[in-house]
């Protein structure tokens, strides 16, 4: 149960109001998070299953503590049945932007096609409660990724189940272009027969370059090799040596573009493509060249296509997506005798649309359990056995951050943090960024009324001058243990322990995880083993007989249970740590006794 509850804050939202911004000096800190929304998370599941399906699932407001999910598009049958199994649901189609507004603080999730816009004004309406989006389909571009990074809210979507929809929707327009199937369709039903006039082209013999060579790309390409094309690609960050795998060389852009019959255009919508088929690369194309897009319509400068198809530049296109959609009614482009059109149908089957809805229904619940979705688009793409190994050290790594900073001074700001990990693998076989985020987590909510989860842990410690740097210390023995220690130290900084100061004056506390539980190891230059669970109470004292047993009576006739005690010491007879681990948090009688205590020089309560 103990390692179970951090790990459904990965990626679940506070909903809770903030705390105020407090300081570190105090004894009693807002630490209180984790049991105010336990209460809204379901009971762990029995004992065996694994750490990576123990994250349960978390609800806010709702009927018998379910969540909400607003779907503001229609979404196929069997992904509502499955969110319907789950949560709450509520299908609002063709909301204006303000009624979007005005609903999404009302919901955890929000479901989503290409159409709805969710804007930073969408993210600062819905106040925090928002956990999810998920865009069923590939594109994002209607999602404002940053605005949701902040927020905290994860973005998922759906890319796999629409692949081969839109790569058959690609070769159906590239064949139709080519044999002008659409014109010919249209001049017929209008009782004309002009065989002449819609004479075609073969495929067989002519190259066809893919621009983007990812799930969709490779299919086409796939596709069109059996057609008897000659297919080369461009794509900076496709693998050489899958698209030799299909028989596909990739080449430079100019390449690519310079040589093609036909061009397929699958890339993304982003800052770098927007406008990237402009006057300038239409110029370097073949002269008769023919284009299709299923991609996005902003790939597209469309006023400089239109130019190239009066001009024979381009010969013929075939455009299933476009700038702005539905495109206007007098589009020049879409009316051009050369051009194929298609309402954005690439996606558009019953096999695909059933596919995409289970996989947004999935990747949203799965989210709203607390589960790192391998879709996520804004988080770090962690898989599901890796988050499994690490789930003892993602617990370790936010106790570790919370000591750290309860032991810093009121007053002090923290700007330097430093992480050691030792461990016997190779840094290369190491993913430590959900590591990192918890630590931030762990350093950044006791102090302030910020919530960090694994979605913005990076953009909180920025916007906070927060500069966390990791080491990497390679151990000799056997990898199989992924970490052997974490070391959290923060720099430049007082604290009101002193004995929590390393050598060279920085606060270090440093943990290993034991038999699937997070332990205390080492404070300042003291070497203790003291279990992670409950409260934590740190007294330097001189290392004499009778200090043990005095706290310890203390405690005892305050009825407050000790669970783990250890002792650390630099010499016998000199200065000595005493870790103890309580399971209630004493009142301020009991603190002042042990304060009062002969020989005991500080102490410390701290809250896990």
């Amino acid at each position: 149960m103990a390692l179970a509850t951090p790990l459904r804050h990965l990626i679940a939202a506070q909903h809770a109001a903030p705390e105020p911004t407090g300081s570190p000096a105090s004894l009693t800190f807002p630490l209180h998070h984790h049991g105010r929304l336990r209460s809204r998370f379901a009971a762990s599941p029995p004992a065996g299953t694994t750490m990576a399906t123990r994250v349960v699932a978390t609800a806010a407001a709702g009927a018998a503590g379910r969540p909400t999910v607003l779907v503001t598009e229609k979404l196929g049958a069997a992904g509502l049945e499955l969110l319907r199994s789950f949560a709450n649901v509520d299908c609002a189609y063709e909301l204006t932007a303000e009624e979007l507004r005005a609903k999404v603080s009302l919901v955890d999730a929000l479901v989503v096609r290409s159409a709805t816009r969710v804007s930073r004004e969408v993210f600062e309406a819905a106040r925090g409660r928002l956990r999810v989006v998920g865009r069923a389909g590939v594109g994002i571009d209607n999602v404002d990724l940053q605005a949701a990074t902040e927020a905290g809210c994860l973005v998922v979507n759906a890319p796999t189940a629409n692949t081969v929809a839109a790569a058959e929707h690609a070769v159906a327009l590239l064949a139709a272009m080519a044999r002008n199937v659409a014109q010919a369709d249209a001049s017929l039903k209008a009782g004309k027969w002009q065989r002449s006039k819609y004479v075609g082209v073969s495929l067989v013999g002519k190259t066809l370059a893919i621009m983007g060579f990812g799930k969709v790309g490779s299919e086409v390409a796939r596709r069109a090799k059996g057609l008897g094309m000659d297919v080369i690609a461009h794509d900076p960050y496709a693998p050489v040596d899958r698209a030799r795998a299909i028989g596909v060389d990739l080449v430079s852009f100019d390449e690519a573009i310079s040589t093609a019959d036909f061009i397929s255009l699958h890339m993304p919508l982003t800052p770098s493509t927007t406008k990237l088929f402009h006057d300038d690369t239409f110029a370097k194309m073949t002269k008769g060249v023919r284009i299709i897009n299923v991609a996005r319509g902003g790939v597209v400068d469309e006023e400089a296509l239109l130019r190239a198809l009066d001009n024979g530049t381009v010969a013929q296109a075939a455009l299933d997506v476009f700038f702005e959609e539905p495109p206007p009614k007098d589009s020049k482009l879409v009316h051009h005798e050369n051009v194929t059109v298609t309402p954005h149908l690439g996606a558009s089957t019953t096999e695909a649309q059933e596919g995409v809805a289970i996989e947004i229904a999935e990747a949203v619940i799965g989210a709203l359990k607390g589960e790192l979705a391998a879709t996520a688009v804004n988080a770090p793409m962690v898989l599901a056995e890796v988050l499994s190994e690490l789930s003892p050290y993602i617990v370790l790594a936010e106790k570790l951050g919370r000591l750290a900073v309860q032991l810093v001074a009121g007053g002090s700001g923290i700007k330097g943090v430093k992480v050691v990990y030792s461990s016997a693998r190779d840094p290369d076989d190491l993913d430590t960024r959900i590591l990192r985020a918890m630590i931030t987590k762990g350093i950044v909510e006791p102090i302030s009324s910020a919530f960090v989860n694994i979605v913005n842990a990076d953009y909180v410690a920025k916007q906070r001058g927060l500069r966390i740097i990791e080491e990497r210390i390679l151990l000799d023995g056997s990898p199989e243990v992924p970490i052997n220690s974490i070391q959290v130290q923060l720099a430049n900084v007082e604290s009101k322990f002193a004995g929590a100061l390393s050598d060279e004056g920085d606060i270090r506390v440093e943990g290993k995880v034991k038999d699937g539980t997070p332990h205390l190891t080492l404070v300042g230059p003291f070497s203790v083993d003291v279990s992670l669970e409950g409260n934590l109470i740190l007294c330097r004292q001189v290392d004499q007989p009778g200090i043990i047993g005095k706290v310890g009576s203390i405690l005892g006739k305050m009825n407050l249970n000790v669970n783990f005690m250890s002792v650390g010491r630099i010499a016998p007879g000199k200065q000595a740590i005493m870790a103890i681990g309580i399971d209630e948090e004493p009142d301020k009688e009991a603190l002042k006794l042990i304060g009062e205590t002969p020989s005991v020089q500080e102490f410390v309560f701290l809250k896990l």
